[in-house]
């Protein structure tokens, strides 16, 4: 079994109300059940719904920004930096979420720069890859996750606090999810990128996470697979069975 900590990530997207972040903190994250030697749980509302999500967690559960800032302080009118997040006490953050890049136009060099400023303020990175159905059918998998890292290891040297979240984009909201057997060839990939691009250190250590109609169906199926050190999760995460993903991982690592 891998060394590496596992790490189930739950995404919120643009959903949510004050309520609900205070009631599902309340009744679902405070009770989750986990060893947080084995599993890191980090759960992303959106920043209205963070403040109220800080305010009520407990129970080793982490929470992270969707997203941050191209830019530092300043005439930036609706935009969030990293040294905000940091200020406000948050350690994690994705970047590059397929959304991001797809529907805000985000390129992979924005994705870069994001990355590296969070970096810069100690916080936690979520990288988030993957690929198009077209890219996929084609046989370009490997090469658009390639380019998408490369972009960021063009700005950044030590990946040690970056954790990557490969999401392929045509299992992303839509019940299709890649079998294991398809996610594990991909994660050994990036796996064997990270090894020819960065270092031995980072192919050994990089938590790679799976995403993609990830649920409590077929969590527990994923997690056998030796390159998938836990997941980012959309929609599940909003919903009670979410402890059951996490209680996969908990589960196998134990």
């Amino acid at each position: 079994m891998s060394l590496r900590k596992y790490l189930v990530g739950g995404n919120w997207k643009s959903n949510g109300s004050m309520a609900f972040a205070k009631s599902f903190t309340n009744d679902v994250l405070n009770k989750l059940a986990f060893d947080p030697k084995n599993v890191d749980v980090v759960v992303s509302p959106t920043n209205l719904h963070l403040p109220a999500v800080q305010a009520n967690i407990g129970n080793n559960v982490n929470i992270a920004t969707q997203n941050i800032s191209l830019t530092g302080p300043g005439a930036f009118t609706g935009e969030v930096s990293a040294c905000m997040a940091q200020d406000a006490g948050i350690r994690y953050t994705l970047t590059g979420h397929s959304e991001r890049r797809s529907l805000f136009g985000e390129s992979d060099a924005d994705v870069a720069t994001k990355t590296k400023n969070g970096l810069m303020f100690d916080m936690t990175v979520l990288l988030c890859i993957g690929e198009q159905l077209a890219e996929r059918e084609g046989g370009v998998t490997n090469d658009v996750n390639a380019r998408q890292l490369a972009a960021v290891r063009e700005q950044v040297d030590d990946w040690s606090n970056i954790v990557i979240a490969y999401e392929p984009v045509w299992a992303i909201g839509t019940g299709k999810v890649a079998t294991p057997e398809v996610a594990q060839e991909t994660h050994a990939a990036i796996r064997e990128w990270l090894a020819a691009n960065v270092s031995k250190e980072a192919a050994d250590g990089t938590r790679i996470l799976y995403g993609g109609s990830v649920s409590d169906a077929n969590a527990a199926e994923l997690i056998t697979q030796p390159d998938i050190d836990g997941f980012l999760v959309g929609g599940a995460s909003l919903k009670p069975a979410f402890h059951q993903i996490v209680a996969a991982c908990n589960e196998h690592k134990a």
